[in-house]
């Protein structure tokens, strides 16, 4: 799935110290070979050359869930 700027995402890079965080999409770029790789913006910092398969759209809570999050 190609992500485009705005997107909200979650990184999945276990060698990231953003892995497992969502964040948004600010830089889409094509590699020489059409790949696409991703620079994804996050509270606190930002993570460049992001390959495709290593996002995911992220989730929406909705507000039960926070509800629930809230009780634990």
């Amino acid at each position: 799935m190609a992500f485009e700027e705005g997107d909200d995402v979650v990184l999945r890079d276990k060698h990231s110290e953003h892995d497992g965080e969502t964040g948004t999409v600010t830089q889409k770029m094509e590699t020489m070979f059409g790949d696409a790789n991703y620079t994804v913006s996050f509270e606190e910092g930002e993570e460049a050359g992001v390959p495709e398969d290593n996002l995911e759209v992220a989730g929406e809570t909705t507000d039960e869930d926070a509800d629930e999050d809230d009780e634990e």
